[in-house]
């Protein structure tokens, strides 16, 4: 039985609750242990703090200590950091995320780590907590790390989005092979702190338009610039995202990189990492990382001829009714 020495440590206690069926029923309870009475344990778990009486406990332990995160939760971690939700809830590590609908990345389960429930449990209380929010359930599951969870989605039918490949380069080599990428448009760069309206719109009529509390996914964060490339009769013709959002402010990320199409293949996008590259160098940071479909082959092929390799990839899953 757990005593005072075991206070503030994680735990599971087993908990009789009645009878069904001429049977015994138990429930799990886990979490920080608070107190420990010769009456009673308390634990704060998920749901708050529960006060259990002994004569009702029949099994109790310590959890081992949580596994410390792969290369691949950590950077997953990293960039969760840099494209926030309006609204966020944990379960276990797992980091639920809502913000309207807008984008796949700030509306669903970052899973890793551990959930602290069993499977079918954690996935069932996914579901519920986005239809909660009128919002389709959806989780991106880094595979093959936790690929059985995978497979469990999808033999429970949710559908799968196309993949989504992490990929990332060093700021010092990314820096030198854009130093020796030629550009051929005049024009001029300016990197904001907030997004302009040209910069919103922009982006919009690439992505399709940006709920109110699109902004705050875009700009709550410690360090962040918005790139422009303006011709020269003035018209906004590229933009670009750069953030530094994680704790150690390694992590350059860069997103929303995109040329009007009646100047691509001039260096635009080539010109707009770079300027971002050498604000993030500024800031301490070493390593830069983005997010693309692994169907957008164009996009790869440019990523790759800059130097960026696959890091690991995620599946992005929705529960369709």
């Amino acid at each position: 039985m757990l005593g005072p020495q075991h206070v503030g440590q994680r735990v599971v206690v087993r908990r009789f609750v009645g009878m069904r069926d001429a049977r015994p029923v138990f429930s799990d309870i886990l979490g920080q242990l608070l107190e420990a009475t010769e009456t009673h344990l308390t634990v704060r778990a998920r749901s708050g703090a529960v006060r259990v009486p002994i004569h009702e406990i029949t099994r109790a332990k310590t959890v081992p200590p949580r596994r410390r995160f792969t290369p691949t939760e950590s950077l997953e971690a990293a960039a969760a950091k840099g494209w926030p939700p309006a609204e966020h809830a944990q379960l276990g590590d797992w980091i639920l995320r809502a913000t309207d609908g807008w984008t796949q990345r700030a509306n669903s389960a970052l899973v890793i780590g551990d959930p602290d429930l069993p499977l079918p449990d954690a996935i069932d209380f996914v579901q519920q907590w986005y239809r909660q929010r009128s919002l389709v359930p959806a989780m991106s599951v880094p595979v093959p790390l936790f690929q059985r969870l995978d497979d469990e989605l999808e033999r429970r039918g949710w559908f799968a989005n196309p993949v989504t490949q992490v990929m990332t380069a060093p700021l010092t080599q990314l820096l030198l092979t854009l130093a020796q990428t030629p550009w051929t448009s005049a024009g001029r760069i300016e990197l904001a702190e907030a997004p302009s309206a040209e910069w919103l719109a922009a982006v919009g009529g690439r992505k399709g338009p940006l709920p109110a509390k699109a902004v705050g996914v875009l700009t709550q964060v410690p360090h962040v610039r918005f790139a422009e490339w303006y011709a020269e009769d003035g018209a906004l013709m590229a933009t670009a995202r750069g953030c530094v959002a994680d704790d150690d402010s390694r992590w350059l990320g860069l997103s929303l990189i995109g040329v009007d199409e009646r100047y691509r293949r001039q260096g635009l996008a080539q010109r707009l990492i770079a300027a971002l590259c050498e604000w993030a160098v500024s800031l301490g940071a070493r390593d830069a990382y983005l997010q693309v479909e692994q169907r957008n082959t164009p996009a790869v092929a440019l990523y790759e001829r800059l130097g960026f390799t696959v890091h690991h990839a995620y599946s992005s899953r929705r529960l369709l009714d």
